[in-house]
C-alpha cells in the first residue's frame, strides 16, 4: 500500500499532509500518549486507514482501520445461496 511517509533522520519532521510527511524512523516514549490522527480515513484499494502523528515528535503511522469488503463478492456468494437453496416448484 503506497504512503505519503517518508522515514528519515536526515530532515526534520514535517506535516504537509495531504501530500507528504516527514517522520523520524523510529518512535520515541512520547508516542504512546500524543499520537493524534491526522485527516479523514481514506481508503486504498480493499484497505481503510488513517495517519496518525505524534504531536510531539512528529513520528506518523500508518493505521489500518479495516479490510473493505469485495462488494462484488458479496453480491455473487448471496446469489449462490439464494440458487443453492431454492425449492423445487410443485408439480
Amino acid at each position: 500500500m503506497p504512503t505519503i511517509v517518508e522515514y528519515t533522520n536526515r530532515k526534520p519532521p514535517e506535516n504537509l499532509y495531504p501530500w507528504h510527511i516527514v517522520s523520524p524512523p523510529d518512535s520515541g516514549p512520547c508516542c504512546f500518549s500524543a499520537m493524534e490522527e491526522i485527516g479523514a480515513a481514506q481508503r486504498e484499494e480493499r484497505w481503510e486507514f488513517v495517519y496518525k502523528r505524534c504531536r510531539m515528535c512528529g513520528f506518523t503511522v500508518q493505521m489500518i482501520l479495516r479490510r473493505v469488503p469485495d462488494e462484488a463478492l458479496i453480491a455473487s456468494l448471496r446469489k449462490e445461496l439464494e440458487l443453492s437453496f431454492r425449492r423445487n416448484p410443485p408439480e
